[in-house]
């Protein structure tokens, strides 16, 4: 019984220890959107306040996005690409599943990993949506997919709704992380 426990707190603290490991890898490649082995995880507004905190000096694209959401899912596979293509002018990629947090095991991580396994993705950890957007757009207005823009003082720089292509991403992030 006593072994039982000391191999499960040590399968948690390998697993633990792996995360870190992978969340450590991805930012110094470049940013959030390289940490593929991270599985998606709640997040509540304070841990987006700290999550967007450690991001400052990067410009940050978070996008809000669902599973049932048609428009968000043709849009992230442009952000993944633009990402990459801009880790080096340290640009960050963050997604904010507004599914329900009940579904992270059910439908959330399994739909990312076999989708967009590149894609760091946070859930909502409130039945409330405005509660976790409150943090960086107070007048949200339930529209997905919303991708919000952060220069790298880590204020709103521009606020996107609706699909865009990569070339409208990719000028939008342009403009802000040359912004001065």
């Amino acid at each position: 019984m006593r072994s039982n426990r000391i191999l499960s707190g040590l399968a948690a603290a390998l697993i633990v220890a792996a995360i870190a490991t992978s969340v450590a890898a991805g930012k110094n490649q470049g940013g959030a959107a390289t940490g593929a082995a991270v599985p998606a995880r709640p997040a509540t507004a304070a841990q987006l306040r700290e999550i967007l905190q450690a991001e400052r000096g990067n410009v940050v694209v978070l996008n809000l996005w669902g599973t049932w959401c048609a428009p968000c899912l043709r849009e992230i596979p442009e952000l993944i690409r633009l990402q990459r293509e801009l880790a080096s002018n340290k640009v960050v990629l963050i997604g904010i599943a507004m599914d329900d947090a009940s579904a992270i095991t059910s439908s959330v991580e399994p739909f990312r990993r076999k989708f967009f396994p590149a894609f760091l993705t946070y859930v909502r950890d409130s039945p409330d949506m405005d509660s976790l957007v409150s943090v960086i757009d107070p007048a949200w207005n339930e529209i997905l997919p919303t991708t919000y823009v952060l220069g790298r003082d880590g204020l709103v720089a521009r606020k996107i709704q609706g699909v865009k292509t990569y070339e409208e991403f990719r000028d939008i992030v342009t403009q802000v992380s040359t912004a001065r």
